[in-house]
C-alpha cells in the first residue's frame, strides 16, 4: 500500500534520511524504531508532504505522491498522528474531531464516525464539550488518534504514541492502535521509541540508524535479534 524508494530528505546541508526504502503492506502494522535522530518522524514527515525530499519517490496505493501538498495526500486516505499530539487546545474535544474531517464532504456519515470512535474512546465521549487543553497526555493521544480516524484514511501513521504519556495508558493506546487495525482493516505505519511494545503490535519492523535501514524482518524475529535486544529493548 505504500512505499518508499531510495528515499532522502535534509535539513539545509545536513541530510536527516539517505537512501531510504521501506514497504507497507497493505491491512499490516509496521513499526520504525531506532534512535532518537535516527530519522525515524523524518521518514513520517516526508511521506506526509510536510518536508520535501530531495531524491528518491513515495508512492501509495501504485500512485507517486512524491510531491504532492499535505491536504492531497490526506485526501487519498494517508492520515498521520504528530509526535506531541498537536491538538487544538482552545477548541473542545467535538470540534478537534471535526478538524479531522475538515476534507470531507459527507457530513452526513459523521455520526456513526462520532460512534465508532467514542466506542473505542469511552473517555472522548465523556469529554466531548470539553476543553482539549485541558486533557490529560493520554487522553490528548486518544484525541489526536480520534481526529486522524475522522479524515476516513485508508493508513494511519503515528508519531510516537507513548510520548509524554503515563504508563498505565500506554498500553492502553497500543491495545486501541491493534483494535482499530483489526476492527477497520486500516494499514498503520508506527514510529515508536517503546521498541518492545512497537514490535509486539506490529508485523513487521525496520530498523533505522543514522537515516539508513540497518534490518529489517518481522518483528518475532527482531525481538529475538541480539543486536536489537541490547540496543532497543534493554537486553531482556
Amino acid at each position: 500500500m505504500l512505499e518508499t524508494k531510495n528515499l532522502k530528505v535534509a535539513y539545509g546541508s545536513i541530510t536527516a534520511i539517505c537512501d531510504l526504502s521501506i514497504s507497507v503492506p497493505k491491512g499490516g502494522i509496521v513499526t520504525l524504531i531506532g534512535a532518537n535522530g535516527a530519522g525515524k518522524s523524518t521518514t513520517l514527515r516526508a511521506i506526509s508532504g510536510i518536508l520535501r525530499s530531495s531524491a528518491g519517490s513515495i508512492h501509495f496505493e501504485g500512485e507517486d505522491i512524491t510531491h504532492l501538498p499535505p491536504h492531497k495526500i490526506v485526501e487519498r486516505g494517508l492520515s498521520q498522528v504528530p509526535e506531541g499530539r498537536m491538538i487544538f487546545p482552545n477548541l473542545t474535544v467535538r470540534e478537534n474531531l471535526e478538524m479531522g474531517a475538515y476534507r470531507r464532504r459527507d457530513r452526513k456519515n459523521f455520526g456513526k464516525d462520532f460512534d465508532y470512535i467514542f466506542s473505542i474512546f469511552p473517555r472522548l465521549k465523556e469529554r466531548a464539550r470539553q476543553i482539549a487543553g485541558t486533557l490529560s497526555g493520554g487522553e490528548q493521544q486518544m484525541l489526536a488518534i480520534g481526529r486522524a480516524l475522522m479524515s476516513k484514511p485508508k493508513c494511519l501513521m503515528l508519531d510516537e504514541p507513548s510520548l509524554g504519556i503515563a504508563p498505565i495508558l500506554v498500553r492502553t493506546i497500543f491495545e486501541k492502535i491493534g483494535e482499530i487495525n483489526r476492527e477497520l482493516g486500516l494499514t498503520v505505519l508506527l514510529v515508536e521509541q517503546n521498541a518492545n511494545l512497537a514490535l509486539k503490535v506490529s508485523q513487521r519492523g525496520y530498523v533505522l540508524e543514522t537515516g539508513n535501514v540497518i534490518l529489517e524482518d518481522t518483528s518475532e524475529a527482531l525481538r529475538a535479534n541480539a543486536k536489537v535486544r541490547e540496543s532497543y529493548l534493554g537486553g531482556g
